[in-house]
């Protein structure tokens, strides 16, 4: 099988710092991956591993899978953007995204409040902000008055969106270049991608564990799980895929309190669904279902608890020929 034409890695790594990254960071290309793609929660920031990325391996195309619109002034975010689509002219992707009530209101005292229409409003402010014009507007959930980057980029970047359901899908499809998802099997792939049309790039995060040992993997998964697919956005999206009654034990006893019982809820086949496991050659075959069924863009992040190191993961799960 050839190699698929997009094969990203998320960068820093879960083992190390970014500072103690930049050596294997420098290897992606070579490698044969295309992209990298930062995160931005409660480690490091969505921008810098990408400014420094792009002096370290000058090749890759480098991606924000997401930085929130509601924990920066629109003004700031068109700044940082415009920033990186100058170190990295033509390879930068902006990728935004509501966030969640936790992130943005009990870690950054924003205010987490229409967030589909301020993800829609951001996105129009920063397609005029970053192809150098004067934004003076009032949008539903903010206004702008006389914004003007003092230098804008000669390549403004594409932006894409995080979106789970179908109302974010379609915004992804009409106004921006591309949606941006995770925390879903190859098979879910075909229902996102029936929302955004067969000409939308589609991007997703996709956690890997290079380990044979499969109950090793799946007590790392479901504690994984049990973080995310409690958070309200992921759990209607998991209700939208279907999952809705094999989970309802897990967010019943998770509510209760009992987070034992909620990670003994989750079934081995959700975690098998969700996490691609196995040797490597079994992951990179996972990975193609992934594009087959419609990924344009698997970003692969490889987790640390199997007998595979970080650094021979992200080896071993380079694109080859099979």
């Amino acid at each position: 099988m050839a190699t698929t034409p997009r094969w990203g890695m998320t960068i820093p790594f879960y083992d190390r710092s970014l500072a103690d990254s930049q050596e294997l960071i420098a290897e992606l290309p070579a490698l044969g991956y295309t992209d990298a793609w930062s995160a931005e929660v409660n480690g490091v920031d969505g921008f810098t591993p990408l400014a420094l990325t792009a002096g370290w391996a000058s090749g890759l195309r480098l991606g924000s899978a997401i930085v929130p619109v509601s924990t920066r002034g629109p003004g700031l975010l068109a700044m940082s953007a415009a920033t990186l689509a100058d170190l990295a002219p033509g390879r930068f992707v902006l990728g935004i995204g509501a966030s969640s009530p936790a992130i943005v209101e009990r870690w950054n005292a924003g205010e987490f409040v229409k967030p589909f229409a301020r993800t829609r409003d951001t996105l129009r402010f920063l397609r005029k902000a970053l192809a150098g014009e004067k934004v003076t507007e009032k949008y539903e959930t903010f206004e702008v008055g006389g914004f003007k980057l003092e230098r804008a980029p000669r390549t403004p970047p594409k932006i894409v969106l995080a979106a789970l359901r179908p109302r974010m899908l379609r915004l992804a499809a009409e106004e921006a270049d591309g949606a941006i998802t995770n925390w879903l099997s190859p098979q879910d792939v075909r229902a996102v991608r029936a929302e955004i049309g067969p000409e939308t790039e589609l991007i997703a995060r996709l956690f890997v564990c290079v380990s044979e040992d499969a109950e090793r993997v799946r007590e790392l998964g479901r504690r994984m799980l049990a973080g995310y697919l409690t958070v309200p956005v992921y759990a209607a999206f998991h209700d939208w895929l279907g999952r809705g009654e094999v989970l309802r034990p897990m967010h019943e006893a998770w509510a209760a309190g009992d987070r034992r019982a909620a990670l003994k809820a989750i079934p081995d086949e959700v975690v098998d669904d969700l996490i691609v496991h196995g040797d490597a050659a079994t992951c990179r075959a996972r990975i193609r279902e992934y594009v087959s069924n419609g990924l344009d863009t698997p970003v692969l992040a490889p987790i640390p608890g199997g007998e595979t190191t970080i650094t021979q993961a992200v080896r071993d799960l380079a694109p080859v020929e099979e």
